[in-house]
């Protein structure tokens, strides 16, 4: 992790990143036509990504593969109208590689990895990254690395068996390098999250896992740097803590108002007027 300093500046400037990555998002989601995009969970996250590329990840543009850096996978790997726009922000990619997403040829496909442009994981079936991040994590501490493994879930992938073996894993091998943070928007393609599959009392269930529990509001810039604030720096030899989690609460589609807790926005296509309306609401927000 970098050495950050909470401040309403930076909360402030992370805030004005973020308004440039719904844009840009936004452009993307044109750009794809009548394939439509992932909307809805992509707006969900902006503010997390703009603080974690802002102000959190470890990362040299530079050199993408150096094995001291923090890894970030996308566990809800269907937020690409939000990571890319981060990846673009934090100098991976160029500006006109985000209108090229899902075009033949292009290195921005639907569920890429590649450390050239900053992708640590090429997604799959929802659940399975943190199980990826536990290896990663494993393998840091072996090698004596001080940096941590950040994942970003989706509420409703929690429905999955193997995100709560692995959370038991997390608990019982102490990583306290590993930091998961959960994208709670309620709302998953299926309904709402308490309907589908009642996920409540969610940070009293993780407690019980035996992790780190902070929760925040996931659109509140300086309420996110505070609680990445609390994430205790790895020693890079023994871990002897907790892994972290962090509860995020969000809107899914936020911003838009059309979007905003509409489900059929988890992948839609935009119509040129949806896409002028939108662009004039984060524009004025």
């Amino acid at each position: 992790m970098r050495d950050f300093k909470v401040s309403k500046e930076l909360a402030s400037s992370l805030k004005t990143m973020s308004k440039r990555m719904r844009l840009n998002g936004l452009d993307m989601a044109k750009a794809t036509g009548e394939k439509g995009a992932h909307l809805g969970g992509s707006f969900s996250c902006i503010e997390i990504l703009a603080v974690l590329y802002g102000a959190v990840l470890e990362y040299n543009v530079s050199d993408p593969e150096n094995r001291a850096r923090d890894r970030f996978l996308p566990s809800k790997n269907h937020c690409t109208l939000a990571h890319f726009p981060a990846l673009y922000e934090a100098g991976f990619i160029k500006k006109d590689e985000l209108l090229e997403f899902q075009k033949d040829g292009g290195r921005l496909t639907g569920y890429p990895k590649n450390l050239e442009v900053g992708l640590e994981y090429s997604g799959g079936s929802l659940g399975q990254a943190i199980g990826v991040g536990i290896g990663m994590a494993l393998s840091m501490r072996e090698e004596h690395l001080s940096q941590k493994v950040f994942v970003l879930m989706g509420d409703g992938e929690l429905n999955e068996g193997s995100v709560w073996e692995s959370f038991m894993f997390a608990s019982h091998y102490k990583l306290d390098n590993l930091v998961v943070i959960i994208d709670r928007n309620h709302l998953s393609y299926d309904g709402d999250t308490e309907d589908v599959m009642k996920l409540e009392p969610l940070d009293e269930k993780l407690k019980a896992f035996n992790w780190n529990v902070i929760k925040c509001n996931g659109h509140d810039t300086y309420e996110l740097l505070q609680a990445f604030d609390k994430v205790k720096p790895s020693n890079g030899k023994d871990c002897n803590g907790q892994p972290y989690i962090i509860i995020a609460d969000t809107i899914k589609g936020k911003g838009v108002s059309f979007i905003e807790n509409h489900r059929e926005w988890h992948h839609h296509a935009l119509t040129l007027e949806q896409y002028e309306l939108a662009k004039s609401e984060i524009e004025n927000a």
